[in-house]
């Protein structure tokens, strides 16, 4: 019999051999949060509802957990969806997505303040400042936004479980800022981390990155895995032999000579995906210190100049990074809905100043 799917390590959906600090940094995916459990159904198996077959093979799973799983579209045989009353047969392939289970993990809830640009029944938006965790974790057993959401959802039971994910359906950085979605129950939970398994979900970020890209648009496309030279990077790999595919696509916004403003869409959700891509065609994230952006990699020797940019780097503390637009199908009503928030102060700050600084530099051209 094979392993259930949260038994597999590692936690957070990465490879076994993460250290323990870059568990600690957040996908900017929906699809590693997921698992991918398949199964291949025995020759000498009666018919028997999927529902029923299920709760019988996986250990630690409720009936209602499956028949949810199966309402979102998530249990698959041979590669279609199907109900909960779908009767297995000898050799079905089944396939399974579904949010990671209750983990052994203690969650304080804490009366932290959240912006929540959108709430209802079955979800809500958060717009998460930068520096915040999502969820706890090593070196992070508190302040992060699971603790807050236990706190702020604290009559739902989805957040009595103690669950070290509850509700979660995507993650950030901890130094990204930006939207994500909170499901308030299992159905909206599944439902819509099966658009984020699909790559159905619109997210768009904004980012300052340094140099000056040579078209107003492009794709960056390569394998995302563990660097083989530091296990706290992530790194591309061209030829695909190792990694997890992704696909960037960014269009530049604003040229402002030694950094361009870029907007980037994701096609797939790998971590630091926007952040390894960048860096991977020269053009690293101004202020990322751990992609080499919090270095003056382009401009001039001067000492004005330098000064100017060690004050950005001042104003902005982290990588400038901004999750600014994000838009799914509502798991209720069926119906498209698009949220969108500007970049917070201290990127907007930071921009403002390479405006300023560009439009003197030409001046003093003429």
């Amino acid at each position: 019999m094979e392993k259930p799917y949260w038994e597999e390590e590692p936690a957070l959906g990465a490879e076994p051999d993460l250290t323990e600090e870059l568990l600690d940094e957040e996908s900017e995916s929906g699809e590693e949060m997921y698992e991918h459990f398949s199964l291949t159904v025995d020759k000498g198996q009666s018919p028997l509802r999927i529902d029923k077959f299920l709760t019988n093979r996986l250990e630690h799973v409720s009936r209602h957990r499956i028949q949810t799983a199966a309402d979102a579209g998530s249990i698959l045989v041979g590669g279609q969806p199907v109900k909960s009353s779908y009767k297995v047969k000898p050799l079905d392939q089944i396939s399974i997505v579904m949010p990671y289970p209750v983990r052994e993990v203690e969650i304080l809830p804490e009366n932290i303040p959240l912006e929540i640009p959108y709430e209802d029944d079955d979800l809500l938006i958060v717009n998460k400042p930068a520096g915040m965790v999502v969820h706890p974790g090593h070196g992070n057993y508190s302040g992060t936004l699971v603790n807050a959401l236990t706190y702020h959802l604290k009559d739902l039971p989805l957040f009595q479980q103690g669950d070290i994910r509850a509700g979660l359906v995507h993650r950030i950085d901890k130094n990204t800022s930006g939207l994500l979605v909170i499901a308030k129950t299992e159905r909206a939970h599944a439902r819509l981390a099966k658009q984020f398994f699909d790559h159905t979900i619109q997210r768009k970020y904004c980012a300052l990155v340094w140099g000056n890209l040579p078209e107003d648009e492009g794709t960056i496309t390569g394998n995302i895995g563990r660097s083989l030279r530091d296990r706290l990077k992530m790194a591309v790999f061209p030829e695909g032999d190792q990694g997890k595919h992704a696909v960037t696509h960014y269009r530049v916004l604003e040229r402002l000579g030694y950094v361009n403003l870029i907007e980037c869409r994701l096609e797939t959700g790998r971590t630091h995906q926007i952040r390894v891509h960048m860096a991977y065609i020269g053009h690293p994230l101004f202020n990322d210190e751990r992609y080499g952006g919090d270095r003056i990699l382009k401009g001039t020797t001067f000492s004005k100049y330098r000064q100017f940019v060690e004050n950005c780097f001042q104003l902005l503390p982290r990588q400038a990074l901004h999750a600014q637009s994000l838009g799914f199908v509502h798991p209720t009503t069926g119906k498209s809905i698009y949220f969108e928030t500007p970049m917070p102060d201290d990127m907007r700050t930071v921009v403002e100043r390479w405006e300023n600084y560009t439009a003197h530099r030409r001046l003093d051209e003429e």
